[in-house]
């Protein structure tokens, strides 16, 4: 799971950390692999900006499940920094920690300026990082002068996250594992997982491309409510586009119907990689992303307001996965 730590219309920050914590306790108990969390800045109904801070908080919560971020937006951080950060994490909670890279700076440019102060990004800057950070997780080398302490030796997971080709072809040149950000981005989905395997270079420790994909969820009983509680995921994305963003909103009945075919057209196409309906929707849903992409990890990304409702979707997508794919074609 993927968890932009949304702050709910009329509830505080602090309750959104917990239904964090909360919510990796559910899906650990369902059998997740990993719960990550997201770096973002300066953005309304978002509470994820201190990632790293977040991680020990959900892995302070949890006892097996993989914790890390989704990620952290690099161009952000010195890779020291990084490093030092998640090599604590990682001494605290060994063999659970996963480290997600972007390049992008997940904010707006005025509060770029505010993270970055004076730096100027190149198009060199990401890829050097990525290896500076390897060396200082990696274990000491001769005549190593900057040591990570605690994080040398640590060997904490590095994935490289994006919504385009750039990282795709960087992780298969590096020999990484690679998440595409299919729950905001889809278009480019099958470009960047084609680029990203025919291109891999095999590493030690990842000898074969792992890929995951993200993947919008809400999931109710019934289709129709799961399309009323979708509504909030629709809310949030035109108040991208208006330029109004605010806390994640209670769903509202009718709401594609009160929008312009425009605005509808660009809906669908920012949530082309969603899974939205009742069980037997999202089951076809998730097995047909995973024929058609062959992705080893499907991250889910579930912003329902109701903190019940959104984990009892996350009980029922897990269902759906444990499910047969040709249970499903029979049932069909």
């Amino acid at each position: 799971m993927l968890d932009l730590v949304a702050v709910r219309q009329g509830h505080s920050v602090a309750s959104a950390l917990q239904l964090a914590a909360r919510t990796a306790q559910h899906v650990e108990a369902l059998g997740f692999n990993r719960y990550w969390m997201a770096e973002h800045h300066n953005l309304a109904g978002v509470a994820s900006s201190a990632t790293a801070v977040l991680v020990g908080h959900v892995a302070q919560a949890t006892q097996r499940i993989r914790v890390g971020s989704g990620g952290i937006m690099l161009p952000n951080h010195p890779p020291l920094v990084v490093a030092e950060a998640f090599g604590t994490l990682a001494e605290l909670y060994p063999n659970r920690i996963d480290l997600g890279l972007g390049r992008a700076p997940g904010t707006d440019p005025t509060t770029m300026r505010a993270l970055r102060r004076d730096r100027v990004e190149t198009e060199a800057d990401f890829p050097r990082d990525v290896l500076e950070l390897q060396q200082l997780l990696g274990d000491p080398q001769p005549n190593q002068r900057v040591h990570a302490l605690p994080g040398s030796g640590t060997h904490v997971p590095i994935w490289l996250l994006g919504s385009s080709l750039f990282s795709a072809q960087l992780a298969a040149q590096l020999g990484m594992p690679f998440a595409f950000a299919s729950h905001f981005a889809p278009r480019y989905l099958m470009h960047a997982l084609q680029a990203y395997r025919s291109a891999y270079q095999p590493s030690t420790r990842w000898p074969k491309p792992y890929v995951v994909i993200g993947v919008p969820l809400v999931a109710a009983d019934t289709d129709a409510e799961a399309e009323w509680l979708a509504s909030s995921v629709y809310q949030r994305f035109m108040g991208i586009l208006r330029g109004d963003r605010r806390a994640l909103q209670p769903p509202v009945a009718g709401y594609l119907e009160s929008l312009q075919p425009h605005e509808v057209a660009g809906l669908q196409d920012f949530l082309g990689a969603a899974a939205i309906g009742g069980p037997e929707t999202v089951a076809e849903r998730l097995h047909e992303l995973q024929r058609l992409t062959q992705a080893d990890e499907l991250m889910l990304v579930c912003d329902i307001y109701e903190p019940q409702a959104r984990l009892h979707a996350l009980t029922l997508a897990a269902q759906a996965a444990a499910l047969p794919s040709h249970a499903l074609a029979q049932a069909a």
